[in-house]
């Protein structure tokens, strides 16, 4: 395994690397990607994205996976640390004209073996809702009723994999009566068999049911309710039909959201740079934070809904506890923007410790896995031994992971220390054995230098935190809700990519690694929105962002170049690591002691 030294060796691409859990491989075999295997020339292109889910067949090799590239949507088997894939077979392939798939979605709950519910969002707007199994196409939102979509499948095409075929689709350009821009997320409502929510680059979100028609009329809205830079709309009609509601919140692309996992909240990241958290059946915002400068681009729950991630421009992730609704450290390892963070439900570390206030119960565990099932985990059972009254209490360490342009891969422990400090953290410099981890991060005006002084408490085992400063006591809900929450939240402090390059960065700043679909007329509109409305000096230093040395800053576990272009997925399974690259190749990395002998 090559070492994490300067030069050449910094630049090869990592195919294993080591944890406390112990060996994770790259599993060359269970790669999946174009049947062809050529890599996908990704300029100009959507993100590539991955959705799993299950079928829970008889077979015991339920699982299914659907990938985007390009203007092409694969629907495969997958076959894990099992076997091998076998490309040649693809359970479904389409491949569309005129626009491009950006984002998909299973419904978990209606998955059989004999059907899925699967929505796709386009490029340019629309929502499609198809079945791979059965290989129809049930409906098609956001696109007039009255004109049809072209529908082409190609039976006869000769290809050498047998029963493989492939379905061809033209989505007619006309006008699109809800929104005319690329769709950047999909999700279906959890819990719910007919509610889906998508979010569009115009900075909207709106919510169907697959029950009801669009209209074959722009829709006319009335206001429901409205707060601090964020507003929520019903459709006014004699009949009901969808949008059920439209949202429109922050200014700029809403890049992603996410449920929490008992779907009672809702987290949305925009290209202002500000996360937002609302109470999904009450429209209530809950509570908000401010990258440190540029748009936030991922957004992602920890497993028992406490806390949130989110990563972007700024090239930190940021940690938000729901609770407290403050950050609570940031992390410093990627050299490029952060497309994806994740959290780990399957790696925890348990240790018993003093007593100590810890809410939660099982039921915020049953939409933690990605597959959509009850998994017996050794990670659910210790997260209720948490929540036990009959046994001593435990400290939990979180583990979650992040991927960005950077074409890195970094994976990060939230620990005691961080999550509960006893003691006040010094402002005493620590070494860390990140490149560039001790400087201020691209862009920044420089106020995160550290000083030397006290030394600083011993770290807790396995601790990846660098204590920077004192955590004020003052970054309470009540403080944020009094405080700068109701004058700042509407002042956004966003810089545009043209301000990015005037300030001080590092000269090692891969901006060549920009995602192609972020255009040069939506950087003109962020240009005029902070001209206009950001002063970035009036939220810096506040709770909604706070200085660099005010709150602890996390060192990664890991930090690994494994991949030649942009990384774009990245998913934890029970047995493996997923991740994606902008060239198409989905890529499985094996857990420890979790692989197998391959059965071809």
């Amino acid at each position: 395994m090559a070492t994490e030294g300067g030069g050449k060796e910094m630049n090869e691409i990592k195919t294993q690397f080591t944890t406390r859990e112990g060996l994770y491989k790259l599993l060359p075999h269970s790669e999946y990607s174009r049947p062809n295997r050529v890599p996908f020339n990704s300029q100009g292109s959507n993100p590539v994205r991955v959705s799993f889910v299950n079928l829970n067949d008889q077979s015991g090799n339920g699982d299914r996976l659907c990938f985007n590239v390009g203007r092409e949507l694969y629907f495969y088997i997958y076959k894990g640390v099992r076997k091998a894939a076998d490309l040649s077979k693809p359970i479904d392939k389409r491949i569309y004209k005129g626009t491009q798939p950006t984002c998909h979605d299973f419904n978990h709950l209606t998955a059989t073996a004999e059907s899925v519910s699967l929505l796709v969002g386009f490029s340019a707007g629309q929502v499609q809702l198809i079945d791979p199994i059965k290989k129809e196409t049930s409906k098609l939102f956001n696109e007039e009723n009255s004109c049809q979509h072209l529908w082409k499948v190609d039976w006869n095409e000769e290809r050498e994999n047998e029963g493989s075929k492939t379905s061809e689709e033209a989505l007619v350009t006309v006008q699109r009566l809800i929104d005319k821009s690329r769709v950047t997320c999909v999700r279906w409502v959890p819990g719910s068999e007919s509610l889906f929510l998508v979010a569009h680059s115009s900075g909207n979100m709106y919510l169907y049911n697959v029950e009801h028609a669009c209209g074959t009329t722009a829709p006319h809205y009335q206001l429901l309710k409205q707060g601090e830079s964020f507003a929520v709309h019903t459709c006014k009609s004699k009949s009901t039909r969808n949008p059920l509601l439209k949202w429109t919140v922050g200014e700029g692309a809403l890049n992603e959201f996410a449920f929490s996992p008992d779907g009672k909240f809702l987290a949305c990241v925009s290209q202002d740079g500000f996360l937002r958290v609302f109470s999904f059946d009450s429209v209530e915002l809950h509570g908000t934070m401010k990258s440190y400068f540029g748009g936030l681009l991922c957004v992602c729950w920890s497993p028992d809904g406490k806390y949130v991630v989110t990563g972007g421009e700024d090239d930190l992730v940021t940690v938000w506890s729901f609770g407290d609704c403050r950050v609570i450290a940031r992390g410093h390892g990627h050299k490029s923007w952060v497309s994806v963070v994740a959290f780990d439900p399957y790696t925890t570390s348990v240790e018993e410790s003093d007593p100590m206030e810890l809410s939660g119960s099982d039921e915020d565990f049953q939409d933690l896995l990605h597959f959509g099932r009850d998994r017996a985990n050794s990670t659910q059972s210790r997260l209720s031994k948490r929540n036990s009254t009959e046994s001593r209490p435990v400290s939990v360490t979180y583990r979650f992971g992040s991927v960005g342009q950077d074409t890195q891969l970094c994976l990060w422990d939230l620990t005691e220390d961080i999550l509960f400090p006893h003691q006040p953290l010094s402002r005493a410099r620590t070494h860390t054995n990140v490149m560039n981890a001790t400087s201020p991060p691209a862009g920044s005006t420089g106020n995160s230098v550290m000083t030397p002084g006290n030394s600083a408490p011993p770290p807790l085992p396995r601790s990846n935190s660098l204590p920077h400063s004192a955590v004020s006591s003052t970054g309470s809900k009540g403080s944020i809700a009094d405080g700068a929450i109701a004058s700042g939240v509407s002042k956004f402090a966003t810089l545009s990519l043209h301000d990015r390059k005037d300030r001080h960065h590092e000269k090692d700043h891969k901006r060549n690694h920009s995602m192609g679909h972020i255009s040069s007329k939506s950087s003109d509109k962020l240009n005029l929105v902070t001209k206009t409305k950001t002063d970035p000096a009036k939220t810096l230093g506040t709770p909604l962002c706070p200085r660099m040395e005010d709150v602890p800053l996390l060192e990664p576990l890991i930090c690994k170049k494994i991949a030649h272009e942009r990384l774009t997925v990245l998913i934890f399974l029970e047995d493996c690591i997923v991740t994606a690259c902008q060239e198409g190749f989905i890529c499985t990395w094996g857990r420890p002691g979790k692989v197998v002998s391959f059965n071809p």
